[in-house]
């Protein structure tokens, strides 16, 4: 099966790429190599390899800068999924779109379900609930929307990497306690990707993080416990708990967007790893300057 990788210098891409299953010949693509902005490149790259899989990991992640940048969020969040799935839709084969808990407000009390009503606030959130209505009308039978939340992993630019260097530099820091979600290795949430690209049968909207919840200080707390203890932290910095409203960002977050997993771990038959686990595995591999 040729499968066909967008995003490739992403976090997640990279992690796509690691974890590509025998049988698969991957085709991945940075943007450099394939704009999905751009409809007639998009047409002539899906005509030129002809994907049985397309997984779209390509996206605007810079949710506060988005604010301002909204064109360009839509143009990459919203166009760009909906290029592929026109092309696709044209060519023939599946399209596997990476969306967000984003789309959704927080201001629900339990986890989301994948059909439960969208609203999100941000321009980031309404950019990819655009891209997830693009490729659904285009491939209504032949696309899975997979969201996720809380991504991190040993490459790019993310929570988890910014934390580590903090606690190194700083003798405290303050981090908001009243954001609930997942964090979700992107390495595991790869390897549920693959799962997903040879199964055809299971199209429509899923839902995928790592296991239990936490705020963004319990996630902050467990990364300074968890590197002390692998010996990645030498100094012990004093972490303190702040609300959203004492730290203000240009971008809304949802106060509350764990989702809800069960349906997706009967279909795919595998669950979840607690995220504190996987958090353990990924800093097992990296180290606090690591700049890949």
């Amino acid at each position: 099966m040729i499968a066909l990788v967008t995003g490739a210098s992403g976090q997640l891409g990279r992690e796509l790429q690691r974890t590509v299953p025998d049988g698969i010949e991957l085709v991945a693509m940075t943007r450099a190599d394939l704009d999905i902005t751009d409809p007639e490149g998009v047409a002539r790259i899906i005509d030129e390899i002809t994907p049985e899989v397309v997984i779209n990991a390509a996206a605007y992640t810079a949710v506060d800068q988005a604010e301002k940048d909204t064109e360009i969020a839509f143009s990459v969040n919203g166009d760009g999924p909906g290029n592929l799935a026109h092309a696709v839709a044209r060519r023939g084969g599946r399209l596997i779109q990476v969306s967000t808990d984003f789309v959704f407000s927080g201001e629900s009390g339990r986890p989301y379900e994948p059909e439960a009503p969208t609203g999100p606030e941000s321009v980031y959130g309404a950019s990819k609930l655009q891209g997830e209505r693009q490729v659904q009308a285009e491939l209504p039978d032949s696309s899975t929307i997979l969201r996720t939340a809380w991504v991190y992993s040993r490459f790019g630019h993310n929570f988890a990497k910014t934390m580590l260097r903090l606690l190194s530099e700083r003798d405290q820091l303050e981090v908001i306690c009243d954001q609930v979600g997942t964090p979700t290795w992107a390495y595991g949430l790869a390897e549920t990707i693959w799962r997903f690209a040879t199964r055809p049968d299971l199209k429509g909207v899923y839902h995928w993080t790592d296991a239990g919840v936490a705020s963004w200080y319990d996630f902050a707390i467990a990364i300074q416990d968890e590197a002390r203890l692998l010996g990645n932290l030498q100094s012990e910095c004093a972490v303190q708990p702040t609300t959203t409203a004492a730290r203000p960002s240009a971008a809304p977050r949802p106060r509350y967007s764990v989702l809800e997993k069960t349906s997706t771990w009967a279909s795919l038959g595998h669950q979840s790893t607690h995220w504190r686990s996987q958090l353990r595995r990924m800093l097992q591999e990296i180290e606090i300057n690591d700049d890949e």
